[in-house]
Protein backbone atom coordinates (compact mmCIF):
# COMPACT_ATOMS: atom_id res chain seq x y z
CA UNK A 1 0.00 0.00 0.00
CA UNK A 2 1.63 3.00 -0.89
CA UNK A 3 1.26 6.60 1.25
CA UNK A 4 -0.70 9.52 -0.66
CA UNK A 5 1.77 12.50 -0.55
CA UNK A 6 0.25 16.25 0.25
CA UNK A 7 0.56 17.12 -4.11
CA UNK A 8 -0.89 13.77 -4.77
CA UNK A 9 -3.80 14.71 -2.23
CA UNK A 10 -4.28 18.23 -3.75
CA UNK A 11 -4.03 16.84 -7.17
CA UNK A 12 -6.81 14.60 -6.39
CA UNK A 13 -8.78 17.70 -4.79
CA UNK A 14 -8.25 19.87 -7.95
CA UNK A 15 -9.59 16.86 -9.98
CA UNK A 16 -12.70 16.50 -8.47
CA UNK A 17 -13.45 19.98 -8.21
CA UNK A 18 -12.83 20.27 -11.98
CA UNK A 19 -15.55 18.84 -13.42
CA UNK A 20 -16.25 19.30 -16.99
CA UNK A 21 -19.27 18.90 -19.04
CA UNK A 22 -18.69 16.15 -21.76
CA UNK A 23 -15.14 16.66 -20.23
CA UNK A 24 -14.45 19.95 -21.83
CA UNK A 25 -16.34 22.73 -20.89
CA UNK A 26 -16.25 24.13 -16.90
CA UNK A 27 -19.48 25.41 -15.88
CA UNK A 28 -17.88 27.23 -13.25
CA UNK A 29 -17.02 29.84 -15.60
CA UNK A 30 -19.94 30.69 -16.94
CA UNK A 31 -21.25 34.07 -16.11
CA UNK A 32 -25.14 34.83 -15.39
CA UNK A 33 -25.52 38.22 -16.55
CA UNK A 34 -29.86 37.87 -15.11
CA UNK A 35 -29.47 38.41 -11.20
CA UNK A 36 -33.25 36.78 -10.85
CA UNK A 37 -31.90 33.31 -13.22
CA UNK A 38 -29.23 32.91 -11.45
CA UNK A 39 -30.79 30.06 -8.77
CA UNK A 40 -32.61 28.31 -12.01
CA UNK A 41 -30.69 28.30 -14.79
CA UNK A 42 -26.73 26.77 -13.87
CA UNK A 43 -26.52 23.56 -11.89
CA UNK A 44 -22.79 25.21 -10.63
CA UNK A 45 -23.47 23.62 -7.68
CA UNK A 46 -23.99 19.89 -8.34
CA UNK A 47 -21.54 20.08 -11.80
CA UNK A 48 -22.06 16.70 -13.86
CA UNK A 49 -19.78 15.10 -16.51
CA UNK A 50 -23.20 13.68 -18.52
CA UNK A 51 -26.71 15.87 -18.19
CA UNK A 52 -27.80 12.69 -18.05
CA UNK A 53 -29.36 11.17 -14.10
CA UNK A 54 -32.32 9.63 -12.86
CA UNK A 55 -33.28 12.15 -10.88
CA UNK A 56 -37.15 12.40 -10.20
CA UNK A 57 -37.29 16.34 -10.10
CA UNK A 58 -41.34 16.43 -10.43
CA UNK A 59 -41.48 14.91 -7.11
CA UNK A 60 -41.81 18.01 -5.46
CA UNK A 61 -43.13 21.57 -6.79
CA UNK A 62 -39.39 23.32 -7.03
CA UNK A 63 -37.63 20.66 -6.88
CA UNK A 64 -36.98 20.96 -11.02
CA UNK A 65 -35.20 24.43 -10.31
CA UNK A 66 -31.92 21.85 -9.11
CA UNK A 67 -31.78 20.40 -12.20
CA UNK A 68 -28.80 20.98 -14.14
CA UNK A 69 -29.96 23.53 -17.21
CA UNK A 70 -28.14 21.18 -19.72
CA UNK A 71 -30.17 17.91 -18.36
CA UNK A 72 -33.55 19.82 -19.03
CA UNK A 73 -32.48 21.10 -22.52
CA UNK A 74 -32.06 17.09 -23.02
CA UNK A 75 -35.46 16.35 -21.58
CA UNK A 76 -37.13 18.76 -23.48
CA UNK A 77 -35.60 17.90 -26.89
CA UNK A 78 -37.44 14.44 -26.12
CA UNK A 79 -41.16 15.47 -27.26
CA UNK A 80 -43.13 14.00 -30.48
CA UNK A 81 -43.83 10.78 -29.90
CA UNK A 82 -40.99 9.35 -32.31
CA UNK A 83 -38.46 10.88 -29.61
CA UNK A 84 -40.22 9.90 -26.47
CA UNK A 85 -37.83 8.17 -24.13
CA UNK A 86 -34.83 8.33 -26.43
CA UNK A 87 -32.53 10.28 -23.80
CA UNK A 88 -29.14 9.10 -25.25
CA UNK A 89 -30.33 9.97 -28.36
CA UNK A 90 -30.72 13.65 -27.30
CA UNK A 91 -27.77 13.72 -25.19
CA UNK A 92 -25.65 13.07 -28.28
CA UNK A 93 -27.28 15.74 -30.44
CA UNK A 94 -26.35 18.48 -27.44
CA UNK A 95 -22.81 17.17 -27.49
CA UNK A 96 -22.32 17.63 -31.27
CA UNK A 97 -24.36 20.88 -31.19
CA UNK A 98 -22.21 22.03 -28.76
CA UNK A 99 -18.91 21.19 -30.23
CA UNK A 100 -20.42 23.11 -33.45
CA UNK A 101 -20.87 25.87 -31.39
CA UNK A 102 -17.59 25.62 -30.20
CA UNK A 103 -15.73 25.75 -32.87
CA UNK A 104 -17.77 28.35 -34.79
CA UNK A 105 -17.82 30.71 -32.27
CA UNK A 106 -14.65 29.47 -29.81
CA UNK A 107 -16.75 30.38 -27.09
CA UNK A 108 -18.26 28.31 -24.16
CA UNK A 109 -20.99 26.48 -25.47
CA UNK A 110 -22.71 26.47 -21.57
CA UNK A 111 -22.28 30.09 -21.56
CA UNK A 112 -23.95 30.42 -25.34
CA UNK A 113 -26.91 28.66 -24.04
CA UNK A 114 -27.11 30.82 -20.88
CA UNK A 115 -27.66 33.75 -22.93
CA UNK A 116 -30.04 32.45 -25.16
CA UNK A 117 -31.98 30.98 -22.46
CA UNK A 118 -31.87 34.77 -20.67
CA UNK A 119 -32.35 36.40 -24.15
CA UNK A 120 -35.86 34.11 -25.39
CA UNK A 121 -37.44 33.82 -21.90
CA UNK A 122 -40.12 36.65 -21.47
CA UNK A 123 -40.36 38.78 -18.72
CA UNK A 124 -43.87 40.11 -19.48
CA UNK A 125 -47.71 38.31 -20.25
CA UNK A 126 -50.69 38.78 -19.98
CA UNK A 127 -53.62 36.74 -18.17
CA UNK A 128 -57.30 36.88 -18.23
CA UNK A 129 -59.31 38.45 -16.00
CA UNK A 130 -63.12 37.90 -15.98
CA UNK A 131 -65.94 39.61 -14.04
CA UNK A 132 -69.61 38.98 -14.52
CA UNK A 133 -68.85 37.43 -18.49
CA UNK A 134 -66.42 40.37 -19.28
CA UNK A 135 -63.07 38.90 -19.71
CA UNK A 136 -60.01 41.36 -20.36
CA UNK A 137 -56.25 41.36 -20.78
CA UNK A 138 -53.93 42.17 -17.38
CA UNK A 139 -50.13 42.43 -17.84
CA UNK A 140 -48.48 40.29 -15.22
CA UNK A 141 -44.61 39.79 -14.88
CA UNK A 142 -42.99 36.47 -14.99
CA UNK A 143 -41.76 34.08 -12.53
CA UNK A 144 -38.11 33.18 -13.19
CA UNK A 145 -38.61 29.71 -13.41
CA UNK A 146 -41.05 29.60 -15.48
CA UNK A 147 -39.09 32.29 -17.84
CA UNK A 148 -37.11 29.14 -17.91
CA UNK A 149 -39.37 26.99 -18.92
CA UNK A 150 -40.87 29.17 -21.81
CA UNK A 151 -37.42 29.79 -23.06
CA UNK A 152 -35.96 26.22 -22.98
CA UNK A 153 -39.83 25.01 -24.76
CA UNK A 154 -39.08 28.16 -27.89
CA UNK A 155 -35.48 27.04 -28.17
CA UNK A 156 -36.70 23.56 -28.93
CA UNK A 157 -39.82 24.19 -31.14
CA UNK A 158 -37.37 26.46 -32.96
CA UNK A 159 -34.94 23.67 -33.11
CA UNK A 160 -37.84 21.51 -34.19
CA UNK A 161 -39.79 23.42 -37.07
CA UNK A 162 -36.46 24.82 -38.45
Amino acid sequence: MTDLTLTDNLALESAATDIRLFGKWPGAEVQISDMSLEDYILGAKQPKFLPHSAGRYQVKRFRKASCPIVERLVCSLMFHGRNNGKKLMAVRIVRHTFEIIHLLTGENPLQVLVNAIINSGPREDSTRIGRAGTVRRQAVDVSPLRRVNQALYLICTGMFNK
